[in-house]
């Protein structure tokens, strides 16, 4: 059954940047591993205004940022000295286990020309014998991720396994992540034997069980059922799910397991520990002062 419907709410992570955050909620903190997902654009700004969107260096601990885009073009730095341009189709997966910085710049105006820039941007949380493990970086090429398609139905496996596909994007737990395009009328499933399972619509409309549900709706689902997705006009839509990994603290930038290992994050970061991208190290975003929340409630978050 249905078991709850998230609706994105509006967040602003920098001037010009505003986005729609679908989790954390407060009743809904998780979607199997999945602790964070925001959906930015399409943006429309000026190119003189191009650098104010900037993310700028910032630290991670406990978490993998996943990057997917459906339109324009980011730069990513982090200090592992990884420089990578990401473009629609193509992953980012940055896993920081023990702690990573890193930045996210807009650099090409045409990018940005006619509202072109949307991404979608997801934290998946790690296992405990993991969260400490060495940060690494990889791209996968659109090439490198399986299609499906089938009447009225386009599919791309961003990671993770789902309907008999694997995808070769590195995982640390069992999970799907799938980027769905639905023509009106066609049908689609959601993939069995996952614990958690949720639908983002990203654009359009969808009807399940014989109710609509529009963009900016996330859709989470229990084990047993198996809803059948009819587009009820064009739709994008982001499924994703997999198996939970037990209570998780965030705040800020950093998830964990343990509260005191956010507050050593907070104190690696104030005091440098955690260092900068090398080509990206003449400014960064500074630790929020923000003592009205205790770890383990959301808290403004850079886009990741």
């Amino acid at each position: 059954m249905l078991d709850i419907v998230i609706e994105a709410r509006k967040a602003s992570i920098g001037p010009g940047m505003d986005v729609r955050r679908i989790l954390p909620f407060r009743l809904r903190r998780m979607v199997g591993p999945f602790i964070f997902m925001d959906h930015a654009g399409p943006v429309a700004i000026q190119p003189s205004q191009t650098t104010s969107m900037d993310v700028l260096p910032h630290p991670h601990i406990g978490l993998s940022t996943v990057s997917y885009l459906f339109g324009g073009q980011v730069t990513h730095r982090d200090s592992l000295g990884v420089q990578q341009v990401i473009r629609p189709g193509e992953v980012n997966w940055m896993t920081a286990g023990s702690g990573i910085a890193h930045s996210e710049r807009f650099e090409d105006p045409a990018a940005l020309a006619g509202g072109q820039l949307e991404m979608i941007q997801t934290w998946v949380a790690l296992p405990e014998k993991d969260e400490e493990a060495s940060p690494s970086f990889d791209n996968y090429k659109p090439e490198e991720l399986p299609i499906f398609t089938d009447t009225g139905v386009w599919m791309r496996l961003i990671a993770g396994e789902a309907f008999g596909l694997q995808s070769h994007v590195h995982t640390h737990s069992p999970l799907f992540y799938l980027h769905v395009l639905l023509e009106k009328g066609a049908r689609f499933g959601i993939p069995m034997g996952h614990t958690e399972r949720g639908i983002y619509i990203a654009k359009g409309s969808v009807e399940v069980s014989g109710r609509t549900f529009s963009a900016g709706q996330m859709l989470v689902f229990n084990k047993v059922v198996d809803p059948v997705i009819v587009g009820k006009e064009i739709a994008t839509l982001m499924l994703l799910g997999g198996e939970p990994l037990g209570e998780r603290f965030i705040w800020w930038n950093f998830v964990s397991s343990r509260k005191e290992r956010i507050e050593q994050a907070k104190a690696d970061w104030k005091e440098g520990r955690i260092l900068l991208p090398p080509s990206d190290n003449q400014e960064f975003v500074p630790l929020p002062e923000d003592h009205s929340r205790p770890a383990g409630s959301p808290s403004p978050q850079a886009l990741s």
